[in-house]
């Protein structure tokens, strides 16, 4: 019986895991792959969608892709953001707000068009949850979603999302 329910909790859990000997090494191979999806849906006329998170785990892929776009000439004019999850209540320039967070460790460096970038709205009302997380969750059916993902895996083994496995649903608030 345990084992069923072992099976049953983890059965939606078939995202692969990459392993690297040091958070630099990562950060430059994370950012590797994402710029050859961004380019290869360049080339072929098309939207890389990427879902992305805050804190310390991806800082360094954010700076690897801004190096990339400076350096290297890595347009973002075709890419799509969705970010995970804000703060209630929040305004978004607040220096707490994940929108600043975005702003200074990535999107201010790019030259990706900001109708493009979409972070939940930390102002709004409760009541207003449910039909804006409708609205995202359509935006994500389009043909290109969800090409990408990078979430955050902090020390204790939170993870971006703090809720079990489960089949796939529409987005809501914890």
């Amino acid at each position: 019986m345990h084992r069923l329910n072992l099976l049953e909790a983890t059965r939606f859990e078939k995202l692969p895991v990459t392993v690297y000997r040091d958070k630099e090494t990562a950060a430059v191979q994370m950012a590797a792959r994402i710029a050859a999806l961004i380019r290869s849906k360049q080339a072929r006329g098309e939207q890389a969608v990427l879902g992305l998170a805050t804190g310390a785990t991806p800082v360094g892929v954010y700076e690897e892709l801004v190096h990339l776009h400076r350096e290297e000439g890595l347009s973002f004019r075709n890419v799509v953001t969705f970010n995970l999850d804000e703060y209630y209540p929040m305004q978004p320039m607040s220096p707490q707000s994940y929108v600043t967070f975005m702003n200074e460790h990535l999107f201010d460096h790019l030259d990706i068009e900001r109708a493009n970038i979409h972070i939940p709205d930390g102002t709004l009302a409760p009541m207003r949850w449910r039909p804006s997380a409708s609205t995202t969750s359509g935006r994500l059916r389009r043909p290109a979603a969800s090409t990408y993902s990078c979430w955050a895996l902090g020390a204790p083994g939170t993870r971006a999302s703090t809720s079990p496995a489960r089949p796939p649903t529409r987005a809501r608030a914890w």
